[in-house]
C-alpha cells in the first residue's frame, strides 16, 4: 500500500501529493516502476558518493538520507578509506540497488559503479573460496571466512544471479558473468569444506571459520567457537538453490536439517519484558510456543552456550550481563521455516519424499 504525504487526512481532488521518500532498509522492496523515479536516482547518487575507491561500501549508513552540499564534499574526500565490507548487508545491497536503478534509468555512472563493485567482490574472495568480513583486510577476526549475519551467502547469492543473467543483471557482459560463476563454485566448495564434523557426522557451521585451517573460529568476545543455529540457516538455503546438486551438496543439506531437528528447543519463548530501565529479555516456559533454536551451540554436546563481554562460556542466558543479554539475538525461530517449508520444496524439486524426524519432547 502506498503512503502519501499531505497536510490533510484525505487529499482534495486538486491537491498536489507525493510519496514519502524511501528508507534505506526498504530500497530493495519497492515496485519496479519506482526505480526510475527522481527519489530513486537521488539515492543512487548517494550510493555513488559512498562508494570507496576499492569498489566496495562501508556499513551501517543510511544512504537514503538527503545529503547537504557539505556532506557531499566530505564524502568525496573519504573515497580512499579502507572500510569496505560485506558485513551487515554492505556492498552487495548497494549493488542490487544500483542494478535496479540502472535497469529503469540507463545511466552509465550506475553501471560502472556496479561493475567496480562486482570487481571488488571478486578481488576480496580468498583463493580457497571464502570471503573475509573486510577488504582490504583488517587485522583480527575480520580475516576469518565470514558467514556471520549472512555476509558470505549474501555475496554468493548476488554473484549467482549475475552468473545466471537474472533480472536486473542482464547488462553484465559474458566475461564477468563467467568469473562470477567461477567465484560461486569456489564458494560452494569452501562451504562444504567448513561444515563441522562431530563424531564422524556432518552438522552445521560456525558463524566464522579460520581462513587457513577452516576450523570454527571465535569473533567478538561474546561470539564463541560454536555451531550456529542462525547463520547455518542461510547457508542451507543457499545450497538448496543449487539447480543440480552433487551428492556432497545433498549430504550437506540433509545433515544440517537432521542437526536442526535434533537441536530444536520446545516449550519455551524468548520474551521481551518491560522494566523500569527499558526492557529485559528472558527465556520463558510456554508449552504453546513454537520451537526455538539458540544462536550458539557447544560443539560436541549441542548445549546452547552464551557469553558476555568477559568471553566466559555460560549455559544460561540469564547469567550474562544485561547489556549483552538484551543487545544480541540469542535465540531464533528461523530454522522452523527452513524445516517446514524450504526443505519440503527442495525435496519435491529433487523428487525425494520428505522424511523429517518427529519433534523431541
Amino acid at each position: 500500500m502506498a503512503v502519501w504525504l499531505c497536510e490533510s487526512n484525505a487529499p482534495a481532488h486538486n491537491q498536489q501529493v507525493k510519496p514519502l521518500p524511501a528508507k534505506w532498509p526498504d530500497v530493495l522492496k519497492r515496485e519496479s516502476a519506482w526505480y526510475g523515479s527522481e527519489d530513486a536516482r537521488r539515492i543512487a547518487d548517494n550510493v555513488l558518493l559512498y562508494q570507496r575507491d576499492s569498489g566496495g561500501w562501508p556499513k551501517n549508513i543510511d544512504m537514503a538520507s538527503v545529503l547537504s552540499d557539505d556532506t557531499k564534499t566530505a564524502l568525496l574526500k573519504q573515497k580512499s578509506e579502507v572500510d569496505s565490507t560485506i558485513d551487515n548487508g554492505a556492498t552487495y545491497t548497494q549493488l542490487k540497488y544500483l542494478a535496479r536503478v540502472y535497469g529503469a534509468k540507463a545511466d552509465d555512472r550506475y553501471k560502472q559503479a556496479f561493475i567496480n563493485g562486482v570487481e571488488y567482490l571478486l578481488k576480496a574472495q580468498y583463493a580457497n573460496g571464502g570471503w573475509p568480513q573486510f577488504f582490504p583486510l583488517h587485522h583480527g577476526y575480520y580475516t576469518h571466512i565470514t558467514y556471520n549475519d549472512d555476509a558470505m551467502t549474501g555475496v554468493l547469492g548476488l554473484l549467482r544471479d549475475i552468473a545466471k543473467k537474472k533480472s536486473p543483471y542482464g547488462f553484465v557482459d559474458d566475461a564477468l558473468r563467467v568469473r562470477a560463476s567461477t567465484a560461486v563454485d569456489r564458494g560452494v566448495e569452501v562451504i562444504l569444506k567448513t561444515q563441522v564434523v562431530v563424531d564422524g557426522k556432518l552438522t552445521v557451521w560456525c558463524a566464522q571459520h579460520d581462513e587457513v585451517t577452516f576450523k570454527p573460529a571465535a569473533a567478538r568476545a561474546f561470539e564463541p567457537v560454536s555451531l550456529s543455529g542462525l547463520e547455518s540457516v542461510g547457508i542451507v538455503r543457499f545450497l538448496m538453490k543449487i539447480e543440480h546438486p552433487s551428492q556432497r551438496v545433498i549430504d550437506a543439506i540433509e545433515s544440517a536439517v537432521a542437526w536442526f531437528e535434533k537441536t530444536r528447543i520446545n516449550g519455551y519463548r524468548w520474551q521481551e519484558t518491560p522494566t523500569a530501565n527499558g526492557f529485559d529479555r528472558e527465556l520463558i516456559r510456554d508449552a504453546n510456543s513454537g520451537p526455538l533454536w539458540a544462536r550458539f551451540y557447544e560443539i560436541g554436546t549441542n548445549r546452547p552456550i552464551f557469553a558476555g563481554r568477559d568471553s566466559v562460556i555460560r549455559y544460561d542466558v540469564s547469567q550474562i550481563e544485561a547489556e549483552r543479554r538484551n543487545g544480541y539475538r540469542w535465540y531464533t525461530d528461523e530454522p522452523e521455516r527452513l524445516l517446514k517449508v524450504d526443505y519440503a520444496i527442495w525435496r519435491a524439486k529433487l523428487s525425494m519424499p520428505v522424511e523429517l524426524s518427529k519433534p523431541g519432547p
